[in-house]
């Protein structure tokens, strides 16, 4: 379907719908189901150096909730409001057994007109770029870094960072780009209050594009027992997220022109989640805890959604990338309606009619 071709920088994408890299991408089975959902690329559960980050795969946990922060059940068809609220950790195998499935994984890959992409995330700066340059040298054809994972200041000290300043990523991208010359998309954190400033940090740096952006960290206390829910803070996402990522891919796209590939990530659990995404800026939008909560069949369900909504349109993805984005106003251009506020605001006993 020629109607869904997405661009991001010199690559071509069947279509847009990716599954982002969680628990989900885990496995070489899981992420062949991802390829066989018709996703345009999957993204695999992200590895580094450091034990602790794969330790800390043994200390998971997950919990759904739904819109009133109530428990739901494990059952693979959570509402569109539930939440997921967890823990996570790293690839627990080797970075060379890790490589060498990816590497054989994208060639299959390659069959169905799809990307199966390697995912770093940051813990020793010259360790990382070594295994930059190892991914490109596997064959691997583009690379995904996360430098905003949202457990970063939960985690073990130096198992994995959370970047929130624009010096620091501009060098880290920086150092990575020299250690590989393959398309680098930088994975930024939504915990920030500029992150169009982190984009335009890693793009000085020399990334290709960035993914925005990360889960929040959150606390909940259980009703039931008076304790933290699952006893620590976790980072927390929903499509509750969705309006704010979006907020910030239009912002990024303003501050950084159009000509800028964008990758959108947390909020999205649809097809027209998706074409939320594209009209807000973003190329392609990386979908994870709804397929992580929901499996596979969430990206099958979202590609079929995004073509109706594409042929509905009678327009192509590219068409419609970032259309909604290019006709925000300001709230100085609105026209005046004195007094519409009270259409809108309840009744105040005892105020005259």
């Amino acid at each position: 379907m020629t109607r869904l071709i997405t661009q991001i920088g010199s690559l071509s994408f069947k279509n847009p719908v990716f599954c982002g890299a969680g628990e989900q991408t885990m496995t070489r089975d899981a992420i062949r189901a991802a390829l066989a959902s018709g996703a345009g690329a999957v993204v695999a559960k992200s590895t580094n150096e450091s034990q602790a980050a794969k330790h800390q795969l043994d200390k998971t946990d997950y919990v759904l909730l739904d819109s009133t922060w109530n428990r739901l059940p494990w059952d693979f068809s959570p509402p569109p409001d539930a939440s997921l609220f967890g823990r996570s950790g790293l690839v627990q195998r080797g970075f060379a057994e890790w490589l060498d499935d990816l590497a054989k994984l994208d060639l299959e890959a390659r069959q169905q007109d799809a990307y199966v992409i390697p995912s770093l995330i940051l813990s020793d700066l010259e360790q990382c770029a070594d295994f930059a340059r190892r991914i490109e040298q596997a064959g691997l054809r583009v690379l995904e870094l996360n430098i905003g994972a949202p457990h970063g200041e939960e985690a073990a000290k130096g198992a994995i960072v959370l970047e929130r300043g624009a010096a620091r990523i501009e060098a880290i991208v920086s150092r990575i780009r020299r250690a590989t010359t393959l398309p680098l998309w930088i994975k930024l954190t939504g915990q920030s209050e500029d992150v169009v400033g982190l984009a335009q940090a890693a793009r000085r740096g020399g990334a290709d594009s960035v993914v925005m952006m990360g889960r929040f960290m959150g606390f909940l206390p259980d009703l039931e027992t008076g304790r933290p829910l699952l006893g620590t803070s976790a980072a927390i996402g929903g499509g509750w997220a969705l309006p704010l990522t979006a907020r910030w891919l239009m912002m990024t796209r303003r501050a950084m022109g159009d000509d800028y590939p964008l990758i959108a990530t947390n909020g999205a659990r649809s097809g027209l989640d998706v074409a939320r995404f594209l009209l807000s800026g973003a190329c392609a939008t990386e979908m994870t805890s709804a397929v992580f909560t929901g499996g596979y069949e969430v990206l099958s369900r979202a590609v079929r959604e995004l073509d109706e909504y594409v042929v509905k349109r009678g327009l192509s993805v590219e068409q419609l990338l970032g259309s909604a984005a290019d006709q925000v106003q300001t709230y100085q251009q609105q026209p005046d309606r004195p007094e519409w506020w009270k259409g809108f605001a309840p009744e105040c006993p005892g105020s005259p009619a």
